[in-house]
């Protein structure tokens, strides 16, 4: 079997990606140990073809177009091109994307497509109390369109995106996103007390604003508490930094305290279990998640976490049994469930081991890849 996924996000050393990239790699790399083919295609970081295997995964960064206006055209193509190449060598079985990934890929009748919920546009349009975008919203469709398949990530992901796009009454399944417990797991001497931790995008959907505000109230019983913010920057439409605007806007409000509060930038993918071991609390108080990678992360390597109480919230996290769930639009809401994980030392401990039980098994990466891969011959046949 050989399966092919579409995306630009597969970690590259010295550039920025996001979850989806994260878990492709962990997905991409379990599946060639169970002797699976597996191909990458995406638009690279820069403007030249490069090709190299990691872990038996054969990896193909496009170069990118610069075409003003027609970028996605030229992309489009060279990625039509690639996947007929390494059809034509070595046949493809399956080709899979995230929701807009298919809108302009030719299919090929001896292919299988699947769609893989994480979030699409419209998914996060009436999270984030926006419009739909004209262009977005018909590539989404046209994609939905041409997908022999789909798995959604959680419940909540394909509950909510059949509100607005049709299956086509084509095969759905659910299956979670996979942790490597190997990978994530307790790291004993490391944690730093009353330290606080962010990782994720910084932006205005992950909370981060409403998490600064909130530091305050947790520095009044927590004096020596830090805030160590983790993650790659967002930028607005006009290419300003959100990441900035927090530290002109929000942190010369935290007066004195804002010195506590660290903006660490991007951090490699094998560094972020090094990040979380220094913890004792990781907050992520997203507004809306698909599933979301950093919260199980972080509760494989036992750690006290709180987590958004909307979308999948509850899917993740069992209030008081396996961490915390919060308000993420209230920053009194988020200090409090962070308060309360530092003044609850034992229950704590009794919470943090129960996390990684839950993600172990729930997540576990050897039965999620099975599951992927009876949902890939299913298909298939």
């Amino acid at each position: 079997m050989h399966i092919c996924f579409l995306t630009n996000e597969f970690p590259k050393e010295g550039f920025p990606h996001g979850g989806i990239g994260s878990f492709v790699k962990t997905l991409a790399i379990a599946l060639v140990r169970k002797n699976v083919k597996v191909s990458v295609i995406g638009i690279n970081y820069t403007s030249n073809n490069e090709t190299e295997v990691i872990e038996g995964v054969n990896i193909y960064r496009l170069k990118r177009s610069t075409v003003k206006g027609f970028s996605w055209y030229f992309n489009s193509k060279a990625i039509n091109k690639k996947i007929e190449e390494i059809n034509y060598k070595d046949r493809i079985d399956i080709v899979e994307a995230s929701e807009l990934g298919l809108a302009f890929i030719q299919k090929i009748t001896s292919i299988k497509y699947i769609i893989r919920l994480h979030g699409g546009h419209h998914f996060f349009s009436e999270s984030e109390n926006r419009g739909i975008n004209k262009w977005k919203g018909f590539q989404e469709k046209k994609s939905f369109k041409k997908s022999d398949g789909f798995i959604a990530v959680s419940k909540f992901v394909k509950e909510h995106t059949e509100k607005y796009l049709s299956y086509n009454n084509k095969p759905i399944v659910y299956i979670s996103n996979l942790i490597d417990t190997n990978f994530f797991k307790p790291v004993v001497g490391n944690e730093i007390e009353n330290r606080i931790v962010f990782a994720g995008t910084v932006c205005e959907k992950k909370g981060v604003r409403q998490l600064i505000q909130a530091f305050p109230l947790v520095k009044k019983e927590f004096p020596n508490a830090t805030l160590e913010i983790y993650g790659r920057d967002w930028f607005f439409p006009d290419g300003s930094s959100y990441m900035q605007m927090l530290k002109e806007k929000e942190l010369p409000q935290l007066k004195e305290r804002a010195k506590d509060v660290h903006f660490h930038g991007s951090v490699s993918f094998v560094n972020i279990p090094l990040v979380y071991s220094e913890a004792e609390v990781c907050v992520f108080p997203s507004h809306m998640e698909t599933q979301g990678l950093v919260a199980p992360e972080a509760m494989a390597m036992e750690k006290a976490v709180v987590f958004t109480k909307f979308g999948p919230g509850p899917e993740a996290v069992e209030e008081y049994k396996t961490g915390l769930l919060c308000n993420p639009y209230n920053p009194e809401d988020i200090a409090n469930k962070i308060v309360w994980f530092l003044s609850h030392k034992n229950e704590a401990r009794l919470i943090r081991k129960k996390a990684r039980e839950f993600v172990v098994s729930k997540y576990n990466l050897e039965n999620i890849v099975s599951y992927n891969i009876d949902f890939y011959l299913f298909l298939i046949n």
